[in-house]
C-alpha cells in the first residue's frame, strides 16, 4: 500500500526537476513569468481566436505553464500569474496537481483560466483554488498541439483552457489541483 504514495512523491519530484529554473532575482523572475504568460495567451488566441474576445471582456484571467509526469499516479507543478483587467495588477501564483488512475505520459502544458465574475477572480487570488477530475488525450511538440487541442472546462464561474506544448498524455484519472499565491513574488 505504500507504493502509491511513493510513486506520487517520485512523480512530483521528477516533475519539479524537469521544470526550467527561474531567475533568482524576483524582478527577473516576474519578467520571465509575464513573457511566458503572454506567449501562452498568443498560442491560445491562435488555436481558438474567440478566446481573445473572452479574455478581453473578462474581469480577469490566469495563465500557468505546467510540467507533469504520470504513470498510474502523477504529479504536475507550475507557475504563472492572475491578471486583474480593471486594475492591470498581476498576482504571481503557483499550482500543483496530484492524480491517480489509468494514465501515462509526460507533458508541458499551458493553462488559461478566464473568470466570468469579479468575485471568482478575487476568490482565486485571495484563497487559491482547489478542484478535481481529469481526462486527457493530447500530444504536442515544439509548441504545437494535436489530439487534445485547446481543451475547455467550466469550473466555479470560470472557463479553463489547456494546450499541450510538448509531450504526450493519455488516460483518465481522478486529480486534485491547488493554486496559491507565490509568497516570494507578491
Amino acid at each position: 500500500m505504500k507504493l502509491l504514495p511513493t510513486l506520487a512523491t517520485l512523480a512530483t519530484a521528477l516533475t519539479l526537476a524537469g521544470a526550467p529554473a527561474l531567475a533568482a532575482d524576483p524582478a527577473a523572475e516576474k519578467a520571465e513569468i509575464r513573457k511566458a504568460s503572454q506567449s501562452a495567451l498568443d498560442k491560445f488566441y491562435k488555436a481558438q481566436p474567440r478566446i481573445k474576445a473572452e479574455v478581453e471582456a473578462a474581469p480577469g484571467y490566469a495563465v500557468f505553464t505546467t510540467y507533469g509526469l504520470t504513470f498510474l499516479v502523477g504529479g504536475t507543478g507550475g507557475g504563472g500569474l492572475a491578471h486583474d483587467t480593471a486594475s492591470g495588477k498581476d498576482t504571481y501564483m503557483k499550482m500543483a496537481q496530484a492524480s491517480a488512475g489509468i494514465q501515462a505520459g509526460v507533458a508541458q502544458n499551458d493553462l488559461l483560466i478566464v473568470f466570468k465574475s469579479r468575485k471568482a477572480l478575487d476568490n482565486f487570488v485571495a484563497k487559491g483554488w482547489e478542484f478535481g477530475g481529469q481526462g486527457a488525450a493530447a500530444a504536442g511538440a515544439a509548441g504545437h498541439s494535436a489530439g487534445g487541442g485547446a481543451g475547455q472546462q467550466e469550473i466555479s464561474d470560470a472557463k479553463t483552457y489547456t494546450l499541450t506544448k510538448n509531450g504526450l498524455e493519455l488516460g483518465a484519472a481522478l486529480a486534485g489541483s491547488k493554486f496559491w499565491k507565490d509568497k516570494d513574488l507578491n
